[in-house]
């Protein structure tokens, strides 16, 4: 056979790379006949073809290999016929392929089986070698601190000993405790049952959380600097249930989700108005705009594409750019990967969310022990006219076609009970399924996420 451009002592040298090649000159077939002087047992074939990765059509796929040990008797000992097919990219190693074609169904099997051995045997040695994970480390003596003149560094003066507040039941601790039971002792003293504050201040975030503003309105300052609770006997029973029971939030939550305080009616009265306008003192339940968070996976849960999978990887809000430093950008579209609850979402520092950030939703660098509360046109538009809302009221409309069925009556009925928990008035029955008829069912959804009821708690 004729070489395009490699010689023909190339193609038995031993050698490598594509200075020592040799090619067929005819495209796609050609064929190469080897004679030995003598009878020769051949236990292998290797060929190979542009190691420097220029070229990726010089390696013959499509082949038959025979041999004779007397001339014209020729004998096919192996083809490309029962190679996997060639897919044009360099292949991945992945470790030896067992096949199994051509032997008899008794070897087959008990090769099958032997395998099967073979790969739980190493799926259990990898198991085993797995340490185990323990968050560990080492405590350090800590150095000595000293009174300071005047706040200088290089002005020291006596030492001070470890210690908390003289005014709480003060913790004094010798000089020389290790850090390991300096920790401990202060752990000790913020659970201590006597500690006037962790408990009253459990208490008051939780309060905060259910009405809105705690019994103080300060709950980062319980001092002169903050304000004094609006109810201190029931702050203070409060924090003795919580600590006689346990310190059980479960049961501090039963107790106040449970209490006709919680439950009352948030209509207003105009004397009650005259006097205490912001609900204060307790008169009705405060209502509140849902905070950023509860809005969004709100209308997730209504329009059923809420992911309530616990643990896991968390989402991002944005898209990001991954280069030397990340450049995070508003998203646009949203994929089911998105649809987990909020608390997975990755907070980013200095950027918002370009939906819910108009809800007062401060950015990862703020510390806010509670949130203001503001009405925007940017709040209205976003929860209009965003992509994401659009998205939800198609799923919405989609979801009560296919658990109402095709009349709007019932529609409009399954939509009140989803998204207000409770069944519609006649009058709304009847605006609300003119309105499907006349808009279409996706704007009438759309219509109900950016209900006052169902972005308030009343």
């Amino acid at each position: 056979m004729r070489s395009t451009s490699s010689r023909l002592e190339h193609l038995n040298d031993g050698r490598t790379g594509n200075g020592r090649s040799w090619i067929s000159s005819e495209a796609g077939q050609g064929w190469v006949q080897l004679e030995f002087p003598r009878t020769e047992r051949i236990d292998r074939v290797v060929w190979g073809r542009d190691r420097e990765g220029q070229f990726k059509d010089r390696v013959a796929t499509r082949y038959r290999i025979e041999v004779a040990a007397e001339p014209g008797a020729w004998r096919t000992v192996t083809t490309s016929d029962d190679r996997a097919p060639f897919s044009g990219e360099p292949a991945k190693p992945a470790g030896p392929v067992y096949r199994f074609d051509g032997l008899a169904d008794a070897e087959a099997a008990n090769g099958r089986r032997w395998l099967a051995e073979l790969e739980a045997a190493r799926r259990e040695k990898a198991e085993l070698a797995k340490a185990p994970t323990v968050y560990s480390g080492t405590f350090s003596q800590p150095g000595a601190t000293h009174r300071l003149h005047r706040g200088d560094p290089l002005q020291k003066r006596e030492v001070v000993a470890p210690g908390t507040l003289a005014l709480f039941r003060p913790l004094t601790l010798s000089t020389n405790l290790p850090e390991r039971d300096r920790r401990l002792a202060l752990a000790d003293w913020i659970a201590d049952r006597d500690n006037p504050l962790t408990a009253r201040v459990i208490v008051n975030r939780l309060w905060q959380h259910q009405f809105g503003v705690g019994l103080v309105d300060t709950p980062n300052d319980f001092g002169r600097n903050g304000s004094r609770p609006s109810h201190p006997e029931l702050l203070d029973w409060l924090a003795s249930d919580l600590v006689e029971h346990g310190w059980s939030l479960k049961h501090l939550q039963r107790r106040i989700l449970t209490s006709a305080t919680w439950r009352q009616s948030g209509a207003p009265r105009k004397e009650a108005l005259a006097v205490d306008a912001g609900s204060r003192l307790l008169w009705r339940f405060p209502p509140r705009r849902l905070e950023a968070e509860g809005i969004r996976d709100s209308i997730l849960a209504v329009s059923g594409n809420l992911d309530r999978a616990r643990g896991g990887p968390g989402f991002y809000l944005h898209a990001v750019d991954r280069e030397n430093v990340y450049h995070y950008h508003p998203k646009e579209a949203f994929g089911p990967e998105d649809t987990r609850r909020m608390v997975y979402a990755f907070k980013v520092r200095m950027e918002q969310d370009g939906i819910f950030g108009a809800f007062d939703c401060p950015d990862g660098s703020l510390v806010m022990p509670r949130r203001s509360v503001s009405t925007t046109p940017l709040q209205a538009l976003n929860l209009f006219n965003s992509r994401f809302i659009l998205d939800q009221s198609r799923t919405f409309a989609e979801r009560l076609k296919r658990e109402a069925g095709e009349a709007p009556e019932s529609q409009v009925r399954a939509a009140w009970e989803l998204a207000f928990n409770r069944g519609p008035q006649a009058t709304e029955s009847a605006e609300a399924t003119a309105f499907v008829r006349a808009q279409g069912l996706q704007a009438f959804c759309r219509g109900v996420l950016n209900a006052n009821e169902f972005l308030f708690i009343p």
